[in-house]
């Protein structure tokens, strides 16, 4: 795919409705998510002695600049991992219609990935100008279903098509089932919540009962932590991120990350380390690298292979 092919430019212009205005308001409020998801999974990468900084990280572990990997990607086309992070480099700069170009490119090298499809309709909706969800994007979302029927993000925003389209019961019982399958704790979990809850208020319809009745019948799994039972942030680092530029939480994320790759090197019996380190790769978008987390932890911890397992499968690691 050319990076000249056309996606939708610049960013969304405000919705005239009130009913598609509190959809968009919804999906943004989901992304929101993932800024407070990567500092809390890059807290844990710390040590207790840091005194609230992170040490530095020495090269290679440096994350690249976007024109490091604009030139990585573009020297070979086909490589969907350096598109991949070259997307979303671009997402977390705000930069959406450069990372929906680059996550195009990605599913050339990558085709039956349903969650780089799904990561490329999100980066088209979110770089529409004028159309709340453009026919690239719900293209993309169907895609990522046809290949993965479970697809959270296409679920979602394929929900919110159906909100926007007046179908408020079938978007509302869509995202409860989704709801209904997180992880407790889930990063997600609060915003999507708050979604349902807009759409119900807005459009009367009674939703607190179906929130519990979801929440209350998820699989119990007390077991497992897929990295949400670790302590997370203290407020002083969260308001620290926040007041950052994008580009520079993802560079704070990266190193924190790699440093927490580094450690676990050195002590690769620490399981909880490893669950922390997949689901890290999670939300930075590297499934890659989060399955290949999962591989060295099984070899570093036969013992635990199980677990380990059961853990990956919480956070869609294979």
């Amino acid at each position: 795919m050319d990076m000249g092919e056309t996606e939708n430019s610049a960013e969304p212009a405000p919705e005239s409705s009130g009913r598609k205005t509190v959809s968009r308001v919804g999906l943004v409020a989901l992304l929101g998510a993932s800024v407070l998801a990567i500092g809390t999974v890059a807290w844990r990468a710390w040590s207790p002695d840091d005194g609230g900084a992170p040490a530095a990280v020495t090269d290679p572990s440096q994350p690249l600049t976007i024109a490091e990997l604009e030139a990585k990607a573009r020297a070979n086309p086909l490589d969907w991992q350096a598109w991949q992070d070259l997307g979303f480099a671009y997402y977390a700069d705000g930069q959406y219609e450069q990372a929906a170009k680059a996550y195009r490119q990605a599913v050339e090298g990558a085709p039956d990935s349903a969650e780089l499809w799904g990561a490329l309709g999100e980066a088209r909706v979110l770089a529409s100008k004028d159309d709340p969800m453009p026919p690239l994007a719900v293209a993309a979302f169907e895609k990522a279903l046809e290949l993965d029927p479970k697809q959270q993000r296409a679920r979602y925003y394929l929900a919110a098509k159906r909100d926007m389209g007046g179908d408020h019961e079938g978007a509302i019982k869509e995202w409860l089932a989704i709801l209904a399958e997180a992880p407790p704790g889930a990063v997600y979990e609060e915003n999507l919540i708050a979604t349902i809850r807009q759409v119900g208020k807005i459009n009367q319809i009674e939703v607190e009962p179906r929130i519990a009745a979801a929440m209350k019948g998820r699989p119990d799994v007390p077991q497992l932590t897929a990295g949400e039972a670790i302590p997370g942030p203290s407020q002083q680092q969260i308001d620290a991120a926040r007041a950052m530029a994008p580009g520079e939480q993802r560079d704070m994320a990266e190193g924190m990350v790699a440093r927490l790759e580094e450690r676990l090197k050195g002590d690769p019996s620490n399981v909880d380390g490893w669950v922390m380190l997949m689901r890290s790769r999670v939300t930075l978008g590297q499934p890659d690298k989060a399955s290949k987390a999962l591989k060295d932890a099984i070899a570093a911890n036969p013992g635990d292979a199980e677990r380990l397992r059961q853990e990956a499968s919480v956070l869609g690691v294979s």
